[in-house]
């Protein structure tokens, strides 16, 4: 097995999905019955540094050669509930959107063009005999799209101090029934207040990724390695699905001031995290 780094691997936020176990056919509901019991499960750090080593390993393999078997996995009043890796998939799909991040330049001297062009004709040739696969997991990085907090409210927040034995958590818990209502609520106030918006097609992208899934669900986003990025009193004063919430709110009301205000909140906050991705 490749060395894996101890490093932690910072700056990642998570969109994550758990469906329950009976969305899930045979013989891979068995597989994650199996292993919702097996203890000292890996976590969202081994999964980027296993990536990790892919990358730094030669020749380059941006996209690991087999599709992963592990999940993270949660209980939610007696069900159990699992949110597959599928780092495979996710790291196809994710070199197709590495042309909008980087400069063609200097994509090629991080990932040379032939390696890029083989793992786009393995992903042709998979999601040809796979036509509905999707992942349950989306990532961002240096920011949580504002997309994300629509489905969530502030009361489902969650946030704990690290300490020398634990790492700092913040994240969002929510059903699938109410992750989808927020969606429906939020598209159409912001459909009556303006004709075209990012937001508006963000948020459609993410409603319809949603309706894949196991009405049962359970819908999480996490900030993830951001944490390790940002000082501990920035996360507590973070409430950016409430400013979400009070934005869309007053949208509804006709309220555009109090709409304007709950937005900067978000676009300077967000703005200031961003900014550490080119600080030294």
């Amino acid at each position: 097995m490749p060395k894996v780094f101890s490093v932690i691997v910072p700056y990642a936020t998570y969109l994550r999905v758990y469906e329950p176990l009976v969305a899930f056919p045979e013989p891979e509901r068995g597989h994650w019955a199996r292993y919702a019991r097996r203890p000292g499960r890996p976590s969202y750090q081994d999964e980027l540094r296993r990536a990790l080593t892919g990358l730094a390993s030669t020749p380059t393999a941006p996209v690991p050669a087999r599709e992963s078997d592990d999940a993270f996995v949660l209980e939610n009043d007696g069900v159990v509930c699992v949110c597959p890796w599928r780092t495979r998939l996710r790291g196809w799909q994710a070199l197709g959107e590495l042309a909008e991040d980087f400069p063609l330049p200097v994509l090629d001297v991080l990932l040379p063009p032939a390696v890029r062009h083989r793992a786009t004709q393995d992903y042709e040739r998979w999601l040809a005999d796979n036509p509905d696969a999707r992942p349950w997991i989306r990532t961002s990085t240096w920011q949580v799209p504002i997309n994300w907090f629509v489905l969530f409210s502030d009361d489902e927040r969650e946030y704990v101090k690290g300490s020398a034995d634990e790492a700092t958590v913040l994240r969002y818990r929510t059903p699938m029934v109410q992750a989808r209502r927020r969606v429906a609520r939020g598209l159409r106030a912001l459909r009556e207040a303006v004709d075209e918006s990012p937001l508006i097609d963000g948020l459609v992208d993410v409603g319809r990724w949603l309706e894949e899934f196991h009405p049962r669900s359970l819908v999480e986003l996490d900030y993830g390695g951001l944490v390790h990025a940002l000082p501990a009193g920035t996360l507590q004063d973070d409430h950016s699905a409430a400013d979400v919430a009070e934005g869309i709110a007053a949208l509804r009301r006709g309220d555009g001031e109090g709409a304007g205000a709950a937005y900067g909140r978000l676009v300077e906050r967000w703005r200031a995290v961003r900014d550490l991705r080119s600080a030294n």
